[in-house]
């Protein structure tokens, strides 16, 4: 069976990633920085019949980072590489005048700096599959400019540019930027806590990323939404 490296796998998207992936039979290795919320999870999908380990830990931290590879590695390498994790860089979001320059040392981080050592840890691997591919999660805010969102959009725009020169650097791998689009998710109410307007489940944007692991296109940054219009 494939098997999946997700980081954030414990609720929202990368959860009902890891959760459309079991439904298909892959194994599965899940991160996320909460024990009990990643343990449920990895029970849920283990009733998938495929091979579930979940390790909680930080991503930027280095010893996490290597404990993630070693465990796809013992259930047969790495097929998949999904960078989900992220951090705001402040909580709730702050015009950049007031953003905590700690708050975006630690975005750029857990967006960026520990996307890139993953990806290090993980290549050997994933040149090895035969359908070696990375996910880096993006947003709009790494190409449009949002009042509040300057911390993080700049740092998903950081990943946005290390996932199309890692594209071009590996060509034996896909490397795919991908912009979820608009969902209602913990981050976001966490981003925007006065927001109250209703926003789609991220079940409903998984569709799209399994079009990409079907038809695998060329590297590159895509969107979601215009996956999901119809062909």
């Amino acid at each position: 069976m494939p098997v999946a490296i997700i980081t954030g796998a414990s609720k929202g998207l990368g959860r009902a990633l890891a959760s459309a992936l079991a439904q298909r039979g892959w194994d599965l290795v899940l991160d996320a920085r909460t024990p009990e919320a990643l343990h449920a999870t990895a029970e849920a999908l283990s009733a998938h019949g495929g091979r579930v380990e979940a390790l909680p830990g930080d991503v930027t931290d280095v010893g996490h980072r290597v404990g993630l590879v070693s465990a796809a590695w013992n259930l047969g390498g790495v097929d998949l590489l999904v960078s989900n994790a992220s951090a705001l860089g402040a909580e709730p979001l702050v015009r950049l005048e007031g953003l905590p320059l700690e708050g975006l040392r630690r975005a750029l981080e857990v967006n960026v700096v520990a996307a890139l050592g993953l990806v290090q840890e993980a290549l050997p691997l994933l040149r090895e599959s035969a359908a070696g591919t990375v996910i880096a999660v993006s947003s709009d805010a790494a190409a449009e400019a949002y009042e509040t969102w300057g911390g993080y959009g700049a740092s998903k725009a950081a990943l946005d540019q290390l996932a199309a020169v890692l594209g071009e650097e590996e060509p034996g791998v896909r490397v795919w930027a991908v912009d979820p689009g608009d969902m209602g998710t913990d981050l976001y109410a966490a981003a925007v806590p006065d927001d109250d307007d209703p926003r789609p489940e991220p079940g409903s944007v998984v569709p799209a990323f399994l079009r990409l692991l079907d038809e695998r296109p060329a590297s590159g940054r895509y969107s979601a939404p215009s996956l999901l219009e119809v062909r």
